[in-house]
């Protein structure tokens, strides 16, 4: 698929440059004007059009999007298998400063690889610059509801910049809130930060304001499916309100009295807020969970997709993290899933491989020649040894195909990511297909209420039973006799609080959710604080034994929370206080 973000993306670097960067454009501003882009005499509105796809490009794909490496890796989750310091083990073990902190994870102060700047204030400010002068554009053309396309176009404009806050806001914390005022090069910008309440009240006031001038369902012609639709603003909505409502934000502030780190109480009621959103998007009527777990990220314009940023046809995601060792299909293998993500999935019938009635058979712990099996998600997850692929048997057994033990980049905790590739199960190579990143789906406002739902109540309600039930349902595990898909019944709040934090885990492993949930959670301190394991496997004759391995001991401290304020930033504007501990 060749999308407008990808088809335009080379011609309007130059209107980025300019009307991207946050207070030091280097290419001088005379040379294309806002009059050029912004023309009342056009009444197609193109050069406005393609601004506006400048801004959508920002929006970042997640796909290797760190340093290489997936920030799952970054997690409890995976390990980089890169043979030098990776950007996200820098993370996993507290060895960024804010001096030093990983440039792909750095959206305050980021570039792309062409040097075009293309952080978040970047967006920011290009999005201020639209809202401020669409207006003059006489675009054609209105949506059923009256409103003209232009101020469509401007309620995606402001989508994008809140997108933008909030992408800064679950990193940093409260950050500055410029309204729609745009800086010029020569300006002095001395703006302290905001409050994490006043940001959040902010972003959450903007997608009410242009949920209803927004398309209504992502467009069915894949050259216009990436674009803004009340289903996103709501959905990002829902998702601001989780977050605030989390254990970090809401009654663990890291810094009690510092109204940047979060709210200074505990506010049950910011639970009930949350769910009520999630239900705004279930009530739209407009998604639904697609029924096959691995078409997700494979077929275009699926119901259960409400956001995506445009990937093209690609098999770049195979060609990182594919496993080594196919002539035919040659990869790197940079992610390597950890074993505690590997033991998170349940068996088929739906219970955990602890629980003695699951049926977990150790000495075949992924069920490729026993029964029950593993969680269908456990296959279209993680490559692991006995997993067929390419046509052949995955082999990461000690000098196994895969796992040679020679000196090469592969594999160091016994597995491979799969997640997100092509069926290439019973093909003997790769072949381009759509890679698109999902930016909001479906799963996410289900598990959204569910978690939301099971904090604000005295009990979990049945309600949050069943979304559980629908996601099990999907991901083909097995009803049972009880139709409750291995759900344990009568859970108490801790209980169910626990179990749909591993539903997170295994639902969205390697969509950019881990890292933030067990920070959200305040949960990082305990789970990056021992060591990340995977499994070494002696194949003798055909027998093989599973020997439990340490691959990196992380490190987590309270300061890891948030991300540093960039140190230049804070040499630039007096104003701004560092986050604590850096």
């Amino acid at each position: 698929m060749k999308n407008h973000i990808n088809k335009i993306l080379p011609a309007i670097i130059l209107l980025c440059v300019v009307y991207g960067c946050k207070k030091y454009e280097q290419f001088p501003v005379d040379k294309i004007t806002a009059n050029y882009v912004f023309d009342p005499r056009d009444s197609a509105g193109a050069n406005a059009q393609s601004f506006l796809y400048g801004i959508y490009a920002i929006v970042p794909n997640g796909n290797n999007r760190v340093g290489s490496d997936y920030l799952d890796a970054a997690s409890d989750d995976a390990v980089s298998s890169q043979t030098g310091t990776a950007q996200v083990t820098l993370m996993s073990t507290n060895a960024a400063t804010s001096q030093s902190f990983p440039s792909t994870e750095n959206p305050w102060e980021g570039t792309n690889p062409t040097g075009t700047p293309n952080s978040f204030w970047a967006g920011i400010r290009s999005a201020n610059e639209f809202i401020n002068n669409i207006g003059v554009v006489p675009v054609k053309g209105t949506l059923p509801n009256g409103v003209g396309t232009r101020w469509v176009w401007q309620s995606e404009a402001r989508f994008l910049r809140a997108y933008f806050y909030f992408e800064l806001v679950k990193r940093y914390g409260g950050v500055p809130l410029l309204g729609n005022k745009v800086y010029n090069v020569n300006d002095a910008i001395t703006v302290p930060r905001s409050s994490f309440s006043d940001c959040i009240t902010y972003i959450v006031n903007e997608l009410n304001a242009v949920k209803d001038s927004l398309i209504t369902a992502p467009l069915a012609i894949s050259s216009d499916n990436f674009r803004i639709t009340k289903g996103a603003a709501l959905a990002l909505k829902a998702r601001v309100l989780l977050y605030a409502a989390s254990p970090l934000f809401n009654g663990g502030n890291i810094d009690a009295a510092n109204p940047l780190t979060g709210y200074t109480s505990y506010d049950i009621n910011r639970w009930t807020l949350a769910a009520n959103a999630a239900r705004d998007v279930i009530s739209l009527g407009t998604y639904q969970l697609d029924t096959s777990y691995r078409d997700i990220f494979l077929t275009q314009n699926n119901l259960e997709r409400i956001m995506i940023r445009p990937g093209g046809n690609s098999i770049s995601v195979e060609t990182y993290n594919g496993p080594v060792g196919f002539q035919a299909a040659s990869a790197v293998g940079n992610t390597s899933p950890t074993q505690e993500l590997v033991n998170s999935f349940p068996m088929q019938n739906g219970l955990a491989i602890t629980d003695p009635s699951s049926g977990f058979n150790p000495s075949d712990p992924y069920a490729v020649n026993s029964t029950p099996k593993r969680d269908p998600r456990l296959a279209w997850t993680i490559l692991y040894n006995g997993h067929t692929w390419l046509n052949t048997s995955v082999q990461t057994y000690e000098g196994g195909q895969s796992k040679p033990d020679v000196n090469t980049q592969q594999t160091v905790t016994g597995y491979y990511m799969r997640k997100f590739m092509g069926l290439f199960e019973n093909t003997t190579t790769y072949s381009s297909h759509s890679s698109d990143w999902v930016v909001f789906r479906y799963a996410e406002v289900l598990l959204t209420l569910a978690e939301a739902e099971n904090e604000a109540a005295g009990s979990p309600p049945a309600d949050c039973y069943a979304q559980l039930y629908a996601l099990r349902k999907r991901a083909g595990i097995d009803p049972g006799a009880g139709i409750t898909y291995g759900v344990p019944q009568n859970m108490s709040t801790a209980e169910m609080r626990a179990f749909i934090q591993n539903e997170w885990r295994i639902e969205f492993a390697f969509e950019e959710h881990r890292y933030f949930d067990i920070k959200r959670w305040k949960l990082a301190q305990t789970l990056m604080n021992q060591p990340r394991t995977g499994v070494s496997i002696v194949k003798t004759g055909s027998n093989l034994t599973f020997n439990p391995i340490n691959v990196l001991s992380t490190t987590f401290t309270t300061k890891q929370y948030f991300h540093p304020i960039p140190y230049n930033e804070i040499l630039k504007d007096p104003n701004l206080k560092q986050n604590p501990g850096w």
